[in-house]
């Protein structure tokens, strides 16, 4: 049986199942990739600009199709989905206009001659990508390379594969040189023997800790550079002077977002104590408040999780938490359906003997820490092995950003939840990964700065 199948979370039925690839269409693939990056080479980035415009163009119609397809495979709800295909509309066309500028030359002072760098195409770049966001996790990496002259191998989740498919034929579709964007549905084996190919030259890989750890020793073995966004335990530090009413908006949807299945989700919700039962309210609010069902019905406000195995791994999780003394707070009502739903739910009581103190919960569970001051929170917002986001909720901004300097992490949200754009650097430190997405720095993680100098007097 293939091990990449489409399957409706909403229904557990299955759509459709799909072969993994053959070694010929390896081969293929390969030197498509390779005849395509020898052909941009020597081509000018500002060349691709337009070409990029027409799949943003693209995807504009395919938008409802595209965002239709994500619902089905991973459950998400359907306005979700559209928002995110908006949001890599926009990563496309800011890559198409900003790139050709970010990868001019950079002139350098030197005494030893007139120096500078080029930003130039390394080779074929493989991509391996999660569920979660079908889509935004794949453009984030394509569109930039695109405009760098990296040629895209894509090697997705294996719930996801229509979305998969799906998105290379939009991009074929708008006109894009064959081999720009390939999909590859690939055996663990067979990542391993692409990797070491010589003709591909990173790895850009967004996933578990264990899957990142695998595919950084393959990257690592055959000395190709790699990227690695592999999840977080994002504490969401309420000081004491937070607005009541802001707090109720980023509440809203920070731990139910996307099903909770973000790897920047507000995991570790740290409160000082004199706002700590009015965060508990909120929270209790929010989560009763809302509507299972399904996902592509605009009334929908919880969708099932992305699978039944996620939903069962979590629940198993929370299960060996409060057998090592968590205390449930609230929990979700029964929710009659034969989907993979989880009930929301939020604990507290949770100390560093418990396993779940520094384990990523993939999912609608809201953790709750009460801390005595400012201090104890930035200490336990550290205290963990991640360190890919976090939020700080204060009315003082000022106060808010020296405490978002203290925190280990590679991105901090001031008064808001996870927050993404084309413009901001996406990545963290730890274990949550290395190497940075999106903006200028995720333009250049696969660039060779090729420096040249004349030294002729």
């Amino acid at each position: 049986m293939s091990k990449y199948e489409s399957i409706n979370p909403y229904t557990n039925q299955l759509i459709k199942s799909y072969p993994n690839a053959t070694q010929q269409e390896i081969d293929q693939a390969l030197d498509v990739g390779e005849k395509l990056y020898l052909t941009w080479y020597n081509q000018l980035p500002a060349t691709r600009s337009k070409s990029l415009h027409e799949i943003a163009n693209n995807f504009s119609k395919h938008r409802k199709e595209m965002a239709k397809t994500m619902t089905l495979e991973m459950g998400k709800l359907y306005q979700e989905s559209l928002e995110e295909v908006d949001l890599c509309i926009n990563i496309c066309n800011y890559y198409a206009d900003k790139a050709p500028s970010m990868l001019e030359p950079t002139t350098l002072e030197s005494e030893l001659g007139s120096a500078y760098y080029l930003k130039q195409s390394t080779g074929i770049i493989m991509a391996c990508e999660p569920w979660n966001f079908p889509l935004y996790q794949v453009i984030r990496v394509f569109a930039p390379n695109f405009m760098v002259g990296n040629p895209i191998i894509l090697k997705h989740a294996h719930n996801v594969p229509a979305s998969a498919e799906l998105t290379e034929k939009i991009i074929e579709e708008a006109g894009a040189p064959k081999g720009s964007l390939q999909n590859l549905f690939l055996s663990y084996d067979q990542i391993g023997d692409v990797i070491a190919d010589k003709r591909v030259q990173g790895v850009a890989v967004t996933g578990s800790e264990r899957g990142g750890s695998s595919v950084a020793e393959a990257a690592g073995k055959n000395i190709k550079k790699s990227t690695m966004e592999l999840g977080g335990n994002d504490p969401f530090i309420v000081l004491a002077d937070a607005d009541p009413d802001v707090l109720r908006n980023v509440l809203g949807d920070a731990r139910t977002y996307n099903c909770g299945q973000v790897c920047t989700s507000s995991k570790r919700i740290i409160v000082v104590e004199s706002l700590y039962n009015e965060v508990m309210n909120i929270l209790h609010d929010t989560f009763a408040s809302l509507r299972p069902g399904d996902p592509l019905n605009e009334s929908t406000t919880l969708a099932p999780m992305n699978s039944q195995k996620a939903a069962d791994k979590l629940a198993e999780q929370v299960k060996k938490g409060i057998e090592h003394g968590a205390m449930v707070n609230y929990q979700y009502p029964e929710i009659k359906s034969s989907g993979a739903f989880f009930r929301p739910m939020i604990l507290t009581n949770i100390d560093k003997k418990n396993p779940l103190f520094n384990e990523e919960l993939f999912g609608p569970v809201a953790e709750v820490f009460k801390v005595k001051n400012e201090e104890e929170a930035i200490s336990l917002a550290n205290d963990s092995s991640f360190g890919l986001g976090s939020s700080v909720i204060s009315s003082n901004v000022n106060h808010a950003q020296e405490v978002a300097s203290q925190i280990e992490t590679g991105m901090t949200v001031i008064n808001g939840r996870w927050i993404t754009a084309p413009e901001l650097p996406f990545g963290g430190v730890k274990k949550s990964g290395y190497g940075r997405e999106l903006s200028e720095l995720g333009l250049m993680s696969f660039v060779n700065e090729h420096l040249v100098i004349d030294v002729s007097k």
